[in-house]
């Protein structure tokens, strides 16, 4: 079989708080939607902005970071993976579809007061099946390497 990739890096601000349940099993689920815009011109001439909205789904770790951070407005880094639900409408029997986003890493781009925000991210554990969830300060990647004008393409 070929190789085929599932992935998905949205840059977006949150429509509505989070919905936070848990499953019959004890799995925490924090639902909500991400808002993505781009410009377009329209026929005249003139710029209109398009909004794309996003169904996002996070699970375990990810749902109690979006639960205790993430809030209206909020503006988020994701990457994750498309999934598509489907299931039989109990009223008309009608087969129904959603199309989510999967969240397997979260940057909180504005913190509690928008002083900031942190990385989350989504990686197995092997030995105990379990996801886990390590956060890192916002100016990592500044602090990785020294860029001088050589490096620059330009």
């Amino acid at each position: 079989m070929a190789k085929s990739v599932n992935k998905v890096i949205l840059l977006g601000n949150v429509g509505k708080d989070p919905e936070i349940r848990s499953t019959g099993g004890g799995t925490l689920v924090a639902n909500f939607t991400l808002a993505t815009s781009d410009r377009q011109k329209d026929p005249q001439g003139n710029w209109q902005d398009r909004t794309e909205w996003h169904n996002l789904v996070a699970f375990t770790r990810l749902a109690e970071i979006v639960r205790d951070y993430v809030k209206k407005g909020s503006k988020l880094y994701v990457e994750g993976k498309i999934q598509t639900r489907s299931w039989d409408d109990k009223d008309s029997g009608a087969k129904r579809y959603r199309t989510e986003i999967i969240v397997n890493d979260l940057s909180l781009l504005s913190g509690r007061d928008d002083s900031g925000g942190g990385s989350y991210s989504r990686s197995s554990n092997a030995s105990a099946g379990l996801d886990q969830r390590t956060a890192s300060g916002q100016d990592d990647y500044s602090q990785q390497a020294e860029i001088s004008d050589d490096d620059i393409p330009f």
